[in-house]
């Protein structure tokens, strides 16, 4: 006997073999005439999503950021000296890393649901952590640029899919606190990898001196964790395993209703690809927009990772201490990061949150640039911590938010996060040799970038208002009458952007 549970055609065929007694009552409190979902049982879902699927992305990008930027670490304990990087080298080595990462973001999007997120997230740290451990046996400049070369290639696909596999299983205004639960590795990443740099550098082993260790050692962990996290993840809401299946079908049919119109598939898993899902991506208001600024935010973010060592350092600490340095910065970064995107969540914004912590920031690169106390250039550290690393997952999940159905949303966040690495050609040249110690140069260019992403995040917030209100007053509803319901993903009336 089949009972229809939702209007939208979601129905339970009642099976002969027993169901747990808990699960029935919970789904038929699930639904009402309204389709509303009942709150505990959401409650219950997303406390499982979040158990289940953060800290194995935690650990991802945790790993990920620590084997991008612990090149930073290792030219400070003789990588420089060891491969004769003089002149611009090294900064040319930093930017070969992003030439393939840019490059993949948006095709490694399109795949992502096709080969299984549970599979190619994992894959793609496991072959980054190969790569990674080879960096440690390089003898020369050519083998120091092909493994920054594959290295990109491997993490290219992977920020912009985190955010698209946590977009299949969270709604919308309860995403940016879980990027931000992940994302809080990266500050973390320059602390705690700050800390095992200082330790591995201290072996003396087999031919191998200090800066190779590394990278060896943290490569080993990186194909270990990958190995374990492939039996872990599940690819969408329907195989998420440690749901009931009453719990599947209603975490399903929650992200139908978020969808507010924006598409017809009762599932992520039926979705199909098409240009024309590209096209409305490209021609988004958002996806312009916060691609650039995104572009001006990780200008510092790049620049702060890879030359913080450096940059303390300048202010007269040895090697060790300036590695041990870079951790109560990285630590800020990393509270400040759950805090803004919890508090984003709860107010339903994102675009606020972003104004005041640019801001922040803007007064951290005063403190640097201004010639005074080195004491008052590291307490610059900290304001430039706090302010720029949660501005990242609030411009990402700004985007997504505003991005329907999945296909305009892979598109647009690997546009996104595309257009904005371009900046890594910047900010792998914000810090010269020449321009040692005060960084004048470097900390200008940042500030620059930083008001460029108010001006940005404001005018966003204007077209994001205005919009909504027209849709409102029912100055969009000519589209239903006038074009296919089913292609209009994020242009659909009822859709309403976040602000």
């Amino acid at each position: 006997m089949a009972n229809n549970l939702f209007s939208q055609g979601i129905s339970i065929r009642e099976k002969n073999e027993k169901d747990d007694s808990d699960d029935k009552a919970d789904f038929k409190a699930a639904h009402n005439e309204d389709q509303a979902l009942d709150p505990a049982l959401n409650q219950r879902i997303t406390y499982r999503f979040d158990r289940h699927i953060i800290p194995w992305l935690f650990g991802i990008w945790l790993l990920a950021f620590i084997d991008r930027s612990n090149i930073g670490n290792a030219r400070i304990d003789g990588l420089a000296t060891d491969l004769k990087l003089d002149g611009n080298k090294f900064n040319i080595a930093l930017t070969v890393f992003y030439i393939p990462y840019i490059l993949i973001d948006v095709p490694s999007n399109w795949v992502l649901k096709y080969f299984g997120a549970g599979y190619y997230l994992p894959g793609l740290l496991i072959g980054w952590g190969i790569v990674g451990m080879c960096t440690g046996f390089v003898k020369n400049y050519a083998g120091l640029l092909v493994c920054r070369f594959f290295l990109g290639l491997c993490e290219g696909g992977l920020l912009g899919g985190m955010i698209l596999y946590l977009s299949m299983f969270y709604r919308r205004r309860e995403l940016l606190f879980r990027i931000g639960m992940f994302y809080c590795a990266a500050p973390l990443s320059g602390a705690f990898g700050g800390l095992l740099a200082t330790g591995l550098a201290q072996i003396h082993h087999g031919g191998y001196n200090r800066w190779p260790w590394i990278f060896i050692v943290e490569g080993i962990i990186t194909v270990a964790y990958g190995l374990v996290t492939i039996f872990f993840l599940p690819a969408t809401p329907s195989h998420a395993k440690f749901l009931s299946e009453i719990e599947r079908k209603a975490a399903v049919h929650r992200m139908g209703l978020d969808a507010h119109g924006a598409t017809q598939a009762s599932k992520v898993e039926s979705e199909k690809f098409s240009w024309h899902w590209v096209r409305m991506a490209i021609l988004n208001v958002n996806t312009i927009v916060l691609s650039l600024n995104f572009f001006a935010i990780i200008t510092p973010i790049y620049s702060f990772s890879l030359f913080l060592p450096t940059i303390i350092s300048a202010l007269g600490y040895s090697s060790v201490k300036a590695q041990l340095f870079t951790v109560p910065p990285n630590m800020a970064g990393f509270f400040a990061v759950i805090l803004c995107t919890f508090l984003s969540d709860r107010i339903n914004a994102r675009g606020p949150i972003m104004i005041g912590c640019c801001s922040i920031a803007i007064i951290g690169y005063i403190m640097l640039i201004v010639k005074t106390r080195p004491l008052v250039h590291y307490g610059g550290t900290f304001l430039v911590a706090v302010g720029v690393f949660p501005s990242s997952p609030a411009v990402m999940g700004w985007l997504a938010n505003n991005l329907a159905p999945h296909y305009v949303r892979a598109t647009g966040t690997g546009l996104q996060i595309a257009i904005a690495n371009c900046a890594a050609f910047i900010a792998t040249f914000t810090y010269l040799k020449k321009d040692a110690p005060d960084y004048t140069t470097g900390h200008a260019i940042n500030l620059g970038m930083l008001v460029f992403s108010l001006i940005l995040s404001t005018t966003n917030i204007l077209y994001c208002k205005w919009e909504n209100r027209q849709r409102l007053r029912g100055q969009r509803d000519y589209r239903l009458a006038e074009e296919d319901e089913g292609l209009l993903g994020y242009r659909h009336p009822s859709f309403r952007y976040t602000i």
